[in-house]
């Protein structure tokens, strides 16, 4: 009964981490409603999007020690977040207000990395982490050149609610707001190899405790 428990409570886990990758995407992903800071934003976006997703899909895939979980875990936070989107639409909402990432082909690419090293964990960590850091903000930016226009959106949909605290200030253009892609992508490929290490720790710690 108690490896029973156990295993449940593991899965759980699992779910637990995709339905807060999912809150963290409702939360970072109206990026593109505040168009005076909508690339200082994405790379926000991207970083976070980029740890959530490392540290649950190799958690996941050292467990299970299957090539392939890792896609099928982004799989899993983007339905999550196309059920999100949907809801936020249905409360009125714009359609493009939340984001959608693309995560599968980052995850893909945690794979490749994992079968191609041959289960090696230590491979996954360092060749799986940078591939993810950098490949997620780019992917992410396919995506939004795809959807509706920041500024055409945030004129047809204004924003006399916002207070004070939150109205945006004017960007200091030249510093950061050059490249979002890059600044996300080598932010993102050297955070993502310390979560991916925390990601198959989680493995080992889950392992000692099923054991216990």
């Amino acid at each position: 009964v108690m490896v029973w428990l156990r295993r449940c409570t593991h899965y759980l886990f699992i779910i637990v981490v995709a339905v807060n990758g999912t809150l963290l995407t409702v939360n970072a992903g109206d990026y593109i409603f505040y168009t005076d800071w909508a690339w200082t934003s994405f790379v926000i976006f991207s970083i976070s999007q980029t740890l959530m997703l490392t540290v649950g899909a190799c958690y996941y895939l050292t467990f299970t020690g299957v090539p392939g979980t890792a896609t099928y875990y982004a799989l899993i936070i983007t339905v999550y977040t196309w059920v999100a989107k949907g809801a936020w639409f249905a409360l009125g909402y714009p359609y493009d207000f939340i984001v959608t990432p693309i995560w599968l082909p980052s995850a893909m690419l945690l794979d490749l990395a994992y079968w191609a090293t041959k289960r090696n964990k230590h491979s996954l960590i360092l060749f799986g982490g940078v591939l993810v850091g950098m490949s997620l903000p780019l992917f992410n930016m396919v995506n939004l050149i795809t959807i509706a226009d920041p500024l055409e959106t945030a004129f047809k949909y204004p924003r006399p609610t916002l207070p004070p605290y939150m109205t945006p200030i004017e960007p200091q253009v030249g510093k950061f707001y050059n490249s979002p892609v890059a600044l996300g992508a080598g932010a993102g490929a050297v955070l993502s190899v310390t979560m991916a290490a925390l990601g198959c720790k989680l493995t080992t710690w889950t392992y000692r405790w099923m054991a216990a």
